[in-house]
């Protein structure tokens, strides 16, 4: 399967993970203009930007840039939606490095989603995926520690910390907090 013709849609019983749309922008503003939520966001690599959105001209040039990495191969960015109340309470992006085949995966959501209990799912259903979603050995993501319901959350779905570094880049960069799934 390559991703990059054809992204998926994935669910479980609580959650939908498909290809971000403009309608989502709306509810994706909540997510990315909430201030308690910006901590968990993971912007390593990524020239500074911290991923906070709080106008919805801002959300829809982000938007845009995310359609323009996916046309370019670089990464995916999904929409989590709640099946519960029918909304998208998140993102997660999938992101292969070449340098080492291990895959990045991203998950962002509203703060009052940042507990253990919505986590899980959330990483249940996509971390298992991602080698066949897009070729990589091991799937990273980062937890800092004060993220407690994060990191519990992961290693319930089966990773362990990661005790190396991660290279940004620009090779010069390198980052700390990440866990493995292998």
């Amino acid at each position: 399967m390559n991703i990059y013709e054809n992204c998926p849609t994935l669910e479980n019983e609580n959650f939908v993970l498909r290809p971000v749309a403009k309608e989502d922008c709306e509810e994706l503003c909540a997510v990315y203009g909430d201030k308690n939520a910006l901590p968990f966001f993971n912007s390593d690599n990524c020239h500074g930007d911290n991923f906070y959105y709080a106008t919805t001209e801002r959300m829809q040039e982000a938007m845009k840039f995310w359609d323009y990495s996916y046309e370019n191969g670089w990464f995916v960015r999904m929409s989590i939606v709640d099946k519960a109340i029918s909304k998208v309470v998140g993102t997660v992006e999938l992101c292969l490095r070449e340098s080492d085949r291990k895959g990045i995966l991203r998950v962002d959501v509203r703060s009052d989603y940042e507990k253990q209990d919505k986590l899980v799912p959330i990483f249940a259903l996509i971390a298992p995926k991602m080698s066949e979603l897009i070729g990589c050995n091991d799937v990273l993501t980062k937890a800092p520690i004060y993220a407690v319901e994060r990191i519990e959350a992961i290693r319930q779905v089966g990773f362990a910390k990661y005790e190396h570094l991660i290279t940004g880049n620009d090779g010069k960069m390198v980052y700390d907090g990440y866990w493995v799934l292998g």
